[in-house]
C-alpha cells in the first residue's frame, strides 16, 4: 500500500481524499492543516487530522505528500519546504513561473533524495502532454488551447487574496468564433484576448474600495492583465445561490499539414468536459502520486514534470496487463 498524506483540505484536498478512497493500492495516513485539527471533519475514519507543525514527525511513515494549496502563495513556500522530507505532488499552475518553481524544488529534492512531480493537473498537466505529443507528430502546424467555460481554481484563489475581497469566483470563457476557426483548420492568428474572456464575481468586504479592487484584478500579471476581464460585484447570498458548482473543461488542438507538398491537413483535438474541476484535478494528482513513489524507489530523484513520467507508472496495473488490455 502506498501511504499518502494530504497537505491542505480545501476543494482539491477533499477531492484527493475521495480519489484515494477509489484507489485500492493507496491508504490515507493523515491530513495536514493550518486550521485547528479538531475543527476539521474528514471522511476517512482511519486517517488522522494533524496541524502543519507536526508534518516532519511523519517522515518515514508517509510515502508521498499531495500538496493541495494554492499557487499564488502556498505552493511557492510549501513545495520546496516539504520536498526536503517527502516525495511530493503539486498542481502549481502559474504557467509563467513554472521553470523558476521547478528549479527551486529540484535543488531541494536532489539534495534530500526525494522525488517531486510539479504542476500536475489537466492544464498544466494532461493538456501539456497533448501539446508536446501533437507537436512531435505534426511538426509543421500550430497549437491552440482553449479553457472553459468553467471555474478556474487558481484564478479564483488569486482574486480572493486581493485586499478588500471577502469571496469570489472566476469563470474562463472560450470565444466560440475562435474555437470554430481552429476546428475548421483555418489556423487563425489569435491574441490572448481573442481566445478567452475572464469573468469574475466578487463579494467585497464592507467599505472596500470597489474601483481599486477591480483595477487590481484587471491588471494582475500572469492572471488577468492580458485578457478582457469583467468584474461583477455581487452579494454573498448571490454567490452561494448561483456560483457554488465548479465545472470546467477545454480543448487542445494541433492543426498541421503533412506530405512533401504539405497537401494534407491534419487536426488533433483533445477535450475535457468536467462536472467538478477540483475532483478531476485531484484524481490526476493521485495517479501521479503513484508514479512518484515508483520513480523514487527506482532512483529517479529531484523535481519532475509530466513530461518525465512514463505513462505506465500512472497505473496500478503491470506492464503486461496494460499491453493485454489496452495496447
Amino acid at each position: 500500500m502506498i501511504k499518502v498524506g494530504i497537505v491542505g483540505y480545501g476543494n482539491i484536498g477533499r477531492g484527493v481524499e475521495a480519489a484515494i478512497h477509489q484507489s485500492a493500492d493507496m491508504e490515507l495516513v493523515a491530513v495536514f492543516t493550518r486550521r485547528a485539527p479538531e475543527t476539521l471533519q474528514i471522511q476517512s475514519s482511519t486517517a488522522k487530522v494533524e496541524h502543519m507543525d507536526t508534518l516532519e514527525s511523519y517522515k518515514g511513515k508517509i510515502d508521498i505528500m499531495i500538496l493541495c494549496g494554492g499557487s499564488a502563495t502556498d505552493l511557492p513556500v510549501q513545495g520546496p519546504a516539504i520536498a526536503c522530507h517527502f516525495n511530493t505532488i503539486d498542481s502549481f499552475d502559474t504557467h509563467a513561473r513554472i521553470p523558476e518553481y521547478f528549479e527551486t524544488v529540484n535543488a531541494v529534492a536532489c539534495e534530500n533524495g526525494t522525488t517531486s512531480i510539479i504542476s500536475v493537473g489537466w492544464d498544466p498537466g494532461l493538456f501539456s502532454m497533448i501539446r508536446m505529443m501533437s507537436g512531435a507528430i505534426l511538426p509543421v502546424g500550430e497549437d491552440y488551447t482553449f479553457w472553459g467555460k468553467g471555474v478556474s481554481q487558481g484564478h479564483s484563489d488569486a482574486i480572493r487574496r486581493v485586499k478588500g475581497v471577502k469571496n469570489g469566483i472566476q469563470y474562463t470563457i472560450p470565444m466560440d468564433e475562435a474555437v470554430e476557426c481552429v476546428r475548421k483548420g483555418e489556423n487563425p492568428q489569435l491574441a490572448t484576448k481573442d481566445k478567452h474572456l475572464r469573468e469574475c464575481f466578487v463579494v467585497a468586504e464592507e467599505g472596500a474600495d470597489l474601483a481599486e479592487i477591480e483595477n487590481i484584478i484587471k491588471t494582475m500579471p500572469n492572471y488577468f492583465a492580458d485578457y478582457n476581464t469583467i468584474v461583477n460585484f455581487i452579494s454573498e447570498e448571490e454567490l452561494k445561490a448561483n456560483h457554488t458548482k465548479m465545472p470546467h473543461g477545454g480543448f487542445v488542438f494541433r492543426s498541421g499539414v503533412t506530405g512533401f507538398e504539405e497537401e494534407s491537413k491534419q487536426i488533433i483535438e483533445f477535450s475535457l468536459k468536467l462536472d467538478s474541476n477540483p475532483q478531476f484535478t485531484a484524481n490526476v494528482l493521485v495517479a501521479y502520486a503513484r508514479a512518484a513513489v515508483r520513480m523514487n524507489q527506482e532512483g529517479m530523484k529531484g523535481a519532475k514534470s509530466v513530461f518525465d513520467v512514463p505513462l505506465s507508472y500512472l497505473s496500478p496495473k503491470s506492464n503486461m496487463e496494460l499491453m493485454k488490455e489496452l495496447l
